[in-house]
């Protein structure tokens, strides 16, 4: 059983045009196929209490973190931010962490990782690199070429990969304890892991069609012990 966050934003589908608790579809059909069931947890509530449930826990993308959780004053181009979700997030990652969970972190989920466990974040990535390849255009992934590290250079099967990129933001100072296991090109963190649980990636692994960190995770997830009473 695989919780993955989602967004709260609005929504057009069929008839109606409301708020709505929404994932893409992507990592539906990932954990799917990698053999895990896909539950949706929206940011509403304290879902940090059903970490017990689950035997793997995702943090998807979205929008910034607000920066006021870093010390940081808020940059201009910090956009989407929504302070329920974020509140959400800290505390799933905390009880995941607690109850030491396999955890995924994608973009945004690798942000709040970083965070979460005392890192700080660049706000706007094309101040730094001089180029806006990282997220080209709204809605619209760049392809940036990101060189692996163990334990993903043996999962992917090479030392490079050109994957889905859309972020704007990215690690600046990071957290005690994670340890950088991919970088892009230009030099910007692109993936961490904690330890063999715990791993994020900078990228969108579900944009595409092979996605070995679902498949890695979910098998990391399947071998975690029975939770007695569940």
């Amino acid at each position: 059983m695989i919780g993955i966050t989602c967004y709260a934003e609005p929504a057009r589908f069929t008839v109606w045009d409301t708020p709505a608790a929404l994932l893409p579809w992507d990592y539906v059909r990932h954990v799917e196929r990698a053999g895990g069931q896909p539950v949706i947890l929206p940011p509403a509530g304290d879902p940090g209490e059903l970490v017990d449930r689950l035997d793997g826990l995702i943090l998807a993308g979205g929008g910034d973190i607000d920066p006021g959780r870093y010390g940081g004053v808020r940059h201009p181009k910090t956009g989407h931010v929504r302070d329920f979700r974020d509140d959400a997030e800290f505390s799933l990652v905390k009880a995941a962490l607690q109850a030491r969970i396999p955890l995924l972190g994608i973009c945004r989920g690798l942000q709040v990782l970083n965070v979460a466990l005392g890192g700080t974040l660049v706000q706007h990535l094309p101040d730094v690199c001089g180029t806006d390849r990282h997220s080209p255009a709204p809605g619209v992934y760049g392809r940036v070429p990101v060189r692996l590290g163990e334990p993903l250079r043996r999962l992917y099967g090479t030392a490079e990969i050109t994957p889905a990129h859309y972020h704007h933001q990215a690690v600046d100072r990071l957290a005690p304890g994670l340890e950088p296991i991919a970088r892009a090109d230009d030099g910007t963190i692109e993936a961490v892991r904690l330890d063999d649980t715990v791993w994020a990636v900078q990228w969108h692994p579900e944009a595409d069609e092979e996605a070995p960190v679902f498949g890695s995770f979910v098998t990391r997830a399947g071998f975690r012990p029975a939770i007695r009473g569940r």
